[in-house]
Order: C-alpha cells, then structure tokens, then sequence
C-alpha cells in the first residue's frame, strides 16, 4: 500500500477505529498523528470531544465503564471528503454491544477532521 492508499478515507478511518481499541495515550497519540486533524470534534449523543486529549480522555472512561470493548465497521462508503460507517461495538470476546452510524469530515491531507457518531442510548431504547 502506497502512501497514497495510506490517506484514503477508508484506512484513515479504520486507523481511527483502531484508536478506540487501544488502551494507552501515549499509543492512542502515535494513531492520531496519522488520522486525524489536532483540532477534531466527536460528537455523539452523549458528549462533544474537541481535540486530542478530550477525546483520549472520552475514550479512557469508554474502557474504565467497558473494558476490551471495541468497534468494527460493518459498512463505509465515502465521497467529497465525507464518509459515513455503520458499526458495531463489540466485547473483548467479540460479542455484540449495539451497534451505531457514523459521519466523518476529512481535511485536505485526508485527515478526520469530525466524527460524528449516532446510537440509541438506553434512555431512547427504553421508550
């Protein structure tokens, strides 16, 4: 894979999933620095992250609340800088946790600029 393959929509953002897997800063960094723009919003229903450390920090209670837990896409398609995923959030074990959609805005050297992720919270699942 070239280095141009390197910065496809598609293999920035499964580097970006992968950062949700991985379990220390200073590894979750090394994966940002090839992915995504310094200054990247995520955004989900249940909080806002801009930049690198809030979202580290976002992901460090994702695992304190679910450990081993992790994302695997389902479907991508991209177009114009732009993407979309589904996903599922599975357990260490490979087990189903729900599942989710998510946009993505990248940056003119292809890096993700905002994640934008949609899921039903329990609160909306209850209804």
């Amino acid at each position: 894979m070239g280095m141009e393959d390197g910065n496809k929509p598609r293999a920035v953002w499964e580097r970006y999933v992968e950062s949700w897997k991985v379990t220390s800063v200073a590894e979750k960094r090394r994966i940002y620095e090839t992915c995504l723009a310094p200054s990247c919003v995520y955004t989900d229903p249940l909080t806002v992250a801009t930049g690198w450390d809030e979202l580290s920090n976002y992901m460090l209670d994702f695992h304190r609340q679910v450990p081993g837990a992790h994302f695997v896409t389902e479907y991508f398609l991209a177009h114009h800088e732009r993407s979309i995923a589904r996903w599922r959030m599975v357990r260490g074990d490979g087990r189903s946790l729900g599942e989710g959609t998510s946009y993505g805005e990248y940056d003119r050297d292809g890096k993700l600029l905002a994640m934008t992720g949609f899921f039903e919270t329990p609160s909306e699942s209850a209804r």
